[in-house]
């Protein structure tokens, strides 16, 4: 029978000296045999509960959970653990794929940052279909300033937690203007949104935008919008086209550009159009 000392054993089995007289403390797995020079020897059999304890460790099952286990040997029990260990796993997994997402979309909401036209600029653009997250607060935004804005956004992000929705959304908030209201000129819009993934938002939270054409402006300032309104109803009637659907306040950069005191805002103002 071979007798190994820490060290040895430790380096056989690929894990530190530290961590096997961590277990020997925990009661997980000790040496077994005493020497006659009163030090105290593992047997390399015992390399087999050393790779029970590993395995299950690489499983993120706990050492106390473990310890249990080697000590009841109840396979009903492990089974429920290693069940709770696979659900939390699969939801670790969905908040990963759910924030790569959002990092995507940040990285691309910094390229269009960077290479959006000067305020003002008025141009069409294909923009790609999309899913948003619509709260109605009940507040007009265009009869207030931008502190009741700040308001409004409470509200949806008061509405992405009763819902239990990822606060990684609460980011890039706009608002809506019904196209009844955009064509008529009226500036009354109490809706706010935020784009979401459909992979990790309920269908009957959301509402799709289809893929299409938009007249498009940029803005800097939350105060211009209804002046660069008033523009695009210009620009759209003098390029043939007719307005088809909402128009959106989107920010597309308003965390990248915050300012110490105070929201700083870059827009893009947008309403989806087709040629006559």
């Amino acid at each position: 029978m071979r007798f190994l000392t820490v060290g040895q054993m430790a380096k056989l089995n690929h894990i530190s000296d530290q961590t096997l007289r961590l277990y020997d403390r925990m009661g997980l797995l000790s040496p077994s045999v005493r020497g006659e020079n009163g030090y105290r020897y593992y047997e390399l059999r015992q390399s087999a509960v050393l790779d029970i304890i590993q395995y299950m460790k690489s499983l993120g099952i706990s050492l106390q959970e473990i310890k249990v286990q080697l000590e009841r040997h109840d396979l009903d029990w492990i089974e429920s653990v290693l069940r709770e260990k696979q659900r939390q796993t699969q939801a670790e997994i969905q908040q990963l794929k759910c924030q790569r997402s959002a990092l995507e979309r940040t990285i691309e909401s910094v390229a269009r940052y960077r290479t959006a036209p000067p305020d003002g600029t008025l141009q069409m653009e294909y923009i790609g279909a999309r899913q948003m997250y619509v709260v109605d607060t009940g507040v007009n935004v265009y009869d207030h300033d931008a502190e009741t804005y700040e308001e409004m956004l409470r509200d949806l992000q008061d509405c992405l937690m009763r819902d239990k929705l990822p606060q990684i959304y609460f980011c890039n908030a706009g608002t809506i203007l019904r196209k009844e209201n955009f064509i008529a000129g009226r500036f009354y819009a109490t809706e706010v949104f935020v784009f979401v993934d459909r992979e990790f938002v309920p269908e009957t939270l959301t509402c799709s935008i289809p893929a299409g054409n938009y007249a498009c402006i940029y803005c800097n300032d939350f105060y211009k919008e209804k002046e660069y309104m008033n523009r695009m109803l210009a620009f759209i009637h003098e390029n043939g086209c007719e307005v088809c659907g909402d128009y959106l306040c989107e920010s597309i950069a308003d965390v990248l550009v915050a300012e110490r005191e105070e929201r700083k805002l870059f827009l893009r103002l947008q309403v989806p159009v087709k040629y006559r």
